[in-house]
């Protein structure tokens, strides 16, 4: 699916279910939210942190980051963003900066 499609595909949501976006605040804080719950994920399941005992056990680390592709795409329809256009910039900025960074890391190899 292309970003422009996955926008539209979420604003369209929006305004059918949703009723109205939420405020670019209150978007900002659920995006702080929902990549506290992925962090928690990730440490239980790949870190060293262990699952506490009422914790679920089928947490879907995919849903997780589904929600924080949704807000993000709220947030950039919100503020007449087209994310493929930026995200296609971005790329083109860190390949000029990082290719030669990266592959003269020995870190990496």
């Amino acid at each position: 699916m292309e970003i422009n499609n996955l926008q539209k595909l979420v604003h369209d949501w929006i305004v059918n279910h949703g009723i109205r976006y939420f405020d670019i605040l209150t978007n900002t804080i659920l995006l702080s939210e929902e990549v506290g719950e992925v962090s928690r994920i990730i440490a239980r399941n790949y870190g060293e942190q262990s699952k506490k005992r009422n914790c679920k056990k089928n947490e879907d680390l995919g849903k997780e980051l589904s929600d924080i592709l949704f807000i993000i795409a709220c947030l950039a329809n919100q503020t007449g963003i087209d994310l493929e256009k930026s995200f296609h910039k971005k790329l083109k900025e860190k390949e000029i900066r990082d290719h030669i960074r990266h592959h003269e890391n020995k870190k990496l190899k």
